[in-house]
């Protein structure tokens, strides 16, 4: 029988399962295995992250300090949905300073950040081509956001990006704006600056 401090350092974690790993997104804990380092033996999960390839050992001792974390429940993943129906918030700071905050965003782990950023970088077919960086940004962070989306709804990745693309349809400014309503925004916003 495992003793009581291992299963309070596997968090409730098992075997098989899909979980969150900030820094990469989804991945499968194909095991969980004991080794010997310095002397100490050390429990690690082994993590697949299949379509980057990738097998990670984390210590569960580590889990909580590196966020890893089981998936959305159904509610959180509607209100990362509904958040890309929102009006993108892009801030006038340089682009390197918000490219970061982007980044952090999607390192986070979080869904509904992630999905602020996918929202935020969204460009339809209308409006002005992205940046290459942009572009990047605005594909990693729909790449967490649908496979964790497929994860959680049990779909495949294209179902999922489907659902989102759905969503960000539905948001605001879609397509080019009237010129005069584009002013009027405008002044508004510099009105609302000036307060």
């Amino acid at each position: 029988m495992p003793t009581p401090k291992k299963t309070t350092q596997r968090q409730g974690f098992k075997t098989n399962e899909f979980i969150v790993y900030p820094a990469h997104g989804v991945g499968q804990i194909m095991a969980i295995e004991e080794q010997e380092i310095a002397g100490a033996k050390l429990e690690l999960f082994v993590i697949n992250f299949i379509k980057d390839k990738m097998t990670l050992r984390v210590p569960t001792a580590k889990i909580v300090s590196v966020g890893m974390r089981k998936l959305a429940e159904a509610p959180l993943v509607k209100r990362a949905l509904e958040t890309l129906k929102g009006r993108a918030r892009i801030k006038r700071t340089m682009w390197s300073r918000r490219a970061q905050e982007y980044e952090a965003k999607i390192n986070s782990g979080d869904i509904v950040a992630i999905a602020e950023v996918v929202r935020d970088l969204f460009r339809s077919d209308s409006q002005p081509e992205q940046s290459y960086s942009e572009r990047q940004l605005y594909e990693a962070a729909l790449d967490r956001l649908s496979r964790e989306i497929a994860a959680v709804q049990k779909v495949t990745e294209t179902e999922a990006i489907k659902e989102i693309e759905g969503a960000l349809a539905k948001g605001p400014r879609r397509g080019p704006k009237p010129a005069e309503e584009a002013d009027a925004e405008g002044a508004a916003e510099s009105e609302e600056e000036a307060a």
